[in-house]
């Protein structure tokens, strides 16, 4: 009988231990429950530029940037060809060959047409750019909001507020193929 207790015993205090053993890793620890996708900051350039397809416009949607390209733009089936300032109704060409151009007079032209913008979105280029400190200080006194990223997101940006019938303007520069890190002294 002792050996039938002691058995008994050893059972009892082993099987605790079981379950609680089982129950120390909490289940929100698995690696396969809590792995997330996070894409890193390079992970979309992997992928192809695509363009904009607008099946139906909206009458009074305003300008849709339709395509980019290292020449240019496809804006509403209109090419253009480098940088441009786009304020609806209007595409200009502007004369600017990089983000060091964009200076207070450069944009005089966002500041000074009827009725007055209330966001001006800055494309830089294939990379976001810091403009000077002046320019962005003259647009704001001003009354205009301006935001400044890369030109691919900069054309998504000015798009959804074409479409929200915000008064929007931009000021492109093209992205080109090959960025600064990549070019190399010959």
């Amino acid at each position: 009988m002792t050996g039938v207790v002691c058995a008994k015993i050893l059972l009892q205090r082993s099987l605790p231990r079981l379950i609680f053993s089982s129950r120390t890793t909490p289940t929100f620890f698995s690696p396969f429950l809590s792995r997330g996708h996070r894409l890193g900051p390079s992970d979309d350039e992997m992928y192809q530029r695509t363009t904009v397809s607008v099946m139906k416009k909206e009458p009074g949607s305003g300008i849709m940037i339709l395509s980019y390209s290292p020449l240019g733009f496809n804006i509403d089936g209109n090419k253009v060809f480098g940088p441009c300032a786009v304020l609806p109704p209007s595409i200009l060409q502007w004369k600017v060959g990089n983000a060091k151009d964009i200076t207070e007079e450069s944009v005089s032209l966002f500041h000074m047409i009827v009725p007055q913008i209330e966001i001006l979105v800055l494309g830089t280029g294939a990379r976001i750019e810091r403009i000077h400190p002046s320019v962005l200080a003259l647009l704001q006194s001003k009354g205009i909001a301006v935001e400044v990223q890369d030109t691919p997101n900069a054309c998504a940006t000015f798009n959804f507020l074409m479409n929200e019938n915000r008064i929007a303007a931009a000021g492109l520069i093209p992205p080109s193929t090959r960025t600064a890190p990549d070019m190399k002294q010959e």
